[in-house]
This record gives C-alpha cells, sequence and structure tokens, in this order.
C-alpha cells in the first residue's frame, strides 16, 4: 500500500510528460513526417534561422515580453507595497479582487480586452498586445510581492528611518533589497505567461503582430511539419528555465 502514492503519481507525470518527451524527440528526427525515427539530426533548428516569419514572431515576442515585464512588475510592485500598508480587511478584499482576472477564462479575457480597445478606437497592433500582457501579468506579479512583503521584517525599514533616513532613502537601502529576489521571481513569471500566450493574443493583435505562439499556431493549420516541432521545443526549454529561476527566487526569498 505504501508503494500506490508512488505508483499513481508516476503515472500521474507520465501522462502529463510523455507527449512532452515524443515531442522532444522528434524535434531531433531525420524523418520529415514523425512517424518513424530517420536518425538525429539538428537540421530543422538550423532551419528556422532561415525563416523570417520565425524571426520576425521571435522578435515581437521578445520585445512584447519585456515591454510587459516591465510595466507589469513596476506597477505590481507598487501596488503590493500599497496594499502592504492597509488594514487586513481591506487587503484581504483587494486580493479577492485580483485573484478575478486569474480565474477568468482566457477567451473571456480577450473577447473583453478586443471589445474595448474596438470602443475606444485603439488600432490593433503591438501596443494592445503588451497592454493586454501586463493586464494579465499584473495580479501575478502583486501576489509573488504580496507573499515577500508578508514575510519580511518592517522593524527595519522602522530602524533605518529611527537613525535618520527619511521614507525615500530607508525605502532604497532597506526594503527594496529584501524585496529585489521576489521582484525578480515575479518578473520571471511575467515574461513567461507573456512569452507563451496564445489565446489573449490571439484576440488584441493586429496585422504584421504575431508572435511565436501564434506563428506556430499558422504553421500547424497548414500542416505538421519538423521546424515546428523544433520551436516547440525551444519553447519549452525558455519556459522550463525561466519558470525554474523564478521558483528558485522565489525559495530563496521565503527563506531570507
Amino acid at each position: 500500500m505504501r508503494r500506490l502514492p508512488w505508483a499513481i503519481a508516476a503515472l500521474t507525470y507520465s501522462f502529463l510528460h510523455l507527449p512532452l518527451l515524443v515531442l522532444a524527440i522528434f524535434a531531433f528526427n531525420r524523418s520529415r513526417f514523425g512517424v518513424q525515427w530517420g536518425g538525429f539530426t539538428l537540421e530543422w533548428f538550423a532551419k528556422l534561422a532561415s525563416r523570417p516569419d520565425v524571426m520576425r514572431a521571435l522578435r515581437a515576442s521578445l520585445v512584447i515580453g519585456l515591454a510587459s515585464t516591465i510595466a507589469a512588475t513596476v506597477l505590481g510592485t507598487l501596488l503590493a507595497l500599497a496594499l502592504s500598508r492597509v488594514t487586513p480587511r481591506r487587503r484581504r478584499l483587494a486580493e479577492g479582487v485580483l485573484y478575478l482576472p486569474i480565474v477568468t477564462p482566457e477567451v473571456i479575457a480577450g473577447i473583453s480586452l478586443l471589445l474595448l480597445f474596438s470602443t475606444l478606437g485603439i488600432t490593433l497592433g503591438l501596443g494592445t498586445i503588451i497592454i493586454a500582457h501586463t493586464a494579465f501579468s499584473l495580479p501575478f506579479v502583486v501576489l509573488v510581492v504580496l507573499a515577500r512583503l508578508a514575510g519580511q521584517d518592517g522593524s527595519l525599514e522602522e530602524a533605518a528611518m529611527s537613525l535618520g533616513a527619511d521614507e525615500l532613502t530607508a525605502f532604497r537601502r532597506v526594503t527594496l533589497p529584501q524585496l529585489a529576489p521576489g521582484i525578480a521571481a515575479a518578473a520571471l513569471l511575467a515574461f513567461t505567461l507573456s512569452f507563451d500566450d496564445f489565446v489573449i493574443t490571439f484576440f488584441v493583435a493586429g496585422v504584421g503582430s504575431s508572435t511565436l505562439p501564434l506563428v506556430v499556431y499558422s504553421m500547424v493549420r497548414r500542416s505538421v511539419e519538423p521546424t515546428i516541432n523544433a520551436i516547440s521545443v525551444i519553447m519549452l526549454v525558455v519556459t522550463t528555465v525561466l519558470v525554474y529561476a523564478a521558483d528558485r527566487l522565489a525559495r530563496g526569498s521565503a527563506r531570507a
């Protein structure tokens, strides 16, 4: 009976990750059809560099990810600092409101943002994607920074101010260094969410502003070619590294 939980866990993880393993293996398959193994090759990764649509989408994803991450991290950190200074009742109410965008289906969020931009007469493009990604990344940043603030010793900031430091100096030299690991973890999480997003981006992207997930979707609709496997592996590796780094930073900040 003791082995039963381990067996269930192994089956569950196999069910979740076996498709990803198959995808990664066939990204190095020489055969174009992917139904049989034709030998090891890096040809499909090399061909990505010669595809202007993929490179253009990659640049767009990086620009959107960096811009939305910076905006969401700055705004989210400021909002978390403000919420940490209100009463517990108001903080719980604000946190409940923050959870709404997280639990809202992405289809509904995408449609609502599309209607908002259309009502305001805003042309769809990179700008609308950045705004949308900032909006859905913001709650995650706030919650991560709030968790860091909850474990932070507030007496250090008070001690600095009692020794003559003003509020800005105390924040810059005491509070901000303590928050840095949490802020970095939140930023990595925000970039990961932006880089991987498809549903919301699909609704708010304009002509010529396709991101990498949108290009992959359009390629799959035409035909399943090996370069799709190569792109998927690259996105999987980038996402895994970012999530792992964010988790390590969050754990480190929790122990600090």
